[in-house]
């Protein structure tokens, strides 16, 4: 078994804290969403739908390199569900991620292939599939919907 990557957290007032990766990065300084916090930084939900995104958009972009596909950039937007449990606490119900090449489809002869795999490539939406539906759409420059 790898290990994984580690970081530190380390409160800094209330609900801001500084998230440490190490020394080659700077660390990230994240807050609680008003009303709770003072929205100084990203909250958990937005840190878990950029991680889930960010990998999905890498692991696109791998498979892309694979298949010799150049896409001409790769960009996302993903928002996520809340909705309270039986105990009425809030909880991540649903990840959606939309993203969008910055080719037209008709460029890309291979994209299919691109498409049919680059999302088992990715480690973090893969993990996260297992507890949190992850709804995942690309489209290509023209807004034409691939998948």
């Amino acid at each position: 078994m790898d290990a994984g990557p580690t970081i530190r957290i380390t409160q800094v007032a209330d609900y801001v804290f500084t998230v440490d990766f190490g020394a080659a990065l700077p660390a990230l300084l994240t807050d609680e969403a008003p009303p709770i916090g003072g929205g100084t930084g990203p909250f958990p939900e937005q840190l878990l739908i950029s991680g889930v995104a960010n990998c999905l958009c890498a692991s696109l972009v791998f498979a892309l390199g694979k298949f010799r596909q150049e896409a001409r950039g790769v960009a996302a937007e993903a928002s996520c569900r809340l909705e309270r449990n039986p105990a009425g606490r809030l909880r991540v119900t649903a990840i959606d991620v939309r993203i969008r090449l910055g080719a037209a489809a008709a460029d890309l002869p291979r994209i299919d292939r691109v498409l049919e795999q680059f999302e088992r490539f990715c480690t973090v939406s893969e993990s996260v599939k297992a507890g949190i539906p992850v709804a995942v759409s690309v489209a290509d420059c023209d807004g034409t919907r691939l998948k």
